[in-house]
């Protein structure tokens, strides 16, 4: 696979605190006057004046919910990705909607997401709900480009069919044991991740397939994208 390189980005929060004021303390009584003549009659206590009622508090409105997450596109691993470690697991196969195609290296993000909306746009004139993530497996690399099989997991192939048009055809996705390492950066910088991969097998001295998986957890948006996250799956021998 060809190698490029990657740039660590760093997040800082900032922080801001929010300065309480002081009340100024409430000024002292005066001095009294002096005490009236004793033959002077005290005035009398003045009625005390009906105070006003405090409004009623007002009953909150009920919070919005936040929208739900598709549930029906999970990822080949069910539970929520690590980009902090390495997870190992099993891939079970799904049936899939596959578009097979060619690409160099400086056209793949562009040639993948055109083939993903490709699949995207036929499932839904075919009224076939995906039921996961798209992903790809690159079956062939060099360093001019690669092979690969783009494919969006359905839940159900419609009877009797093998394609959904002449070259999108209707297969399975991976499956077998498999490490899943997590890119979260602009697609351009993935190799980076790639060489963290390679060391990782090294150090271990796990042989992995050729042949390697990229899940698409976020939307195709933009290259440049630095919260595009990506499964990377590799499947040891």
């Amino acid at each position: 696979m060809r190698l490029r390189s990657s740039t660590i980005v760093l997040v800082l929060a900032l922080c801001s605190g929010v300065a309480l004021a002081q009340t100024p303390p409430a000024a002292g009584p005066s001095p009294a006057d002096p005490a009236p003549a004793p033959a002077a009659q005290a005035p009398a206590p003045a009625s005390p004046q009906p105070q006003p009622l405090a409004p009623a508090p007002e009953t909150p409105a009920p919070a919005t919910p936040a929208p739900a997450q598709d549930a029906a596109r999970t990822t080949l691993f069910p539970n929520p990705s690590d980009p902090t470690g390495v997870e190992e697991g099993v891939l079970t196969a799904k049936p899939a909607a596959i578009l097979s195609g060619i690409s160099t290296w400086d056209e793949a993000f562009t040639n993948l997401r055109d083939a993903v909306a490709k699949l995207d746009g036929e499932l839904k004139k075919a009224g076939i709900a995906p039921a996961g993530r798209p992903l790809t497996v690159f079956v062939d690399t060099d360093d001019n480009g690669f092979k690969y099989e783009a494919m969006i997991p359905v839940a159900q192939v419609p009877e009797g069919k093998t394609e959904l048009t002449p070259e999108i055809k209707f297969g399975k996705t991976p499956d077998g044991k498999a490490l899943r390492f997590v890119h979260k950066d602009a697609y351009d910088e993935i190799d980076g991740t790639y060489e963290t991969i390679t060391a990782y097998l090294d150090i271990k001295e796990i042989v992995a397939k050729d042949a390697f998986i990229e899940e698409y957890v976020s939307e195709f948006t933009d290259a440049q994208d630095t919260d595009f996250e990506v499964n990377i799956y590799v499947q040891p021998k």
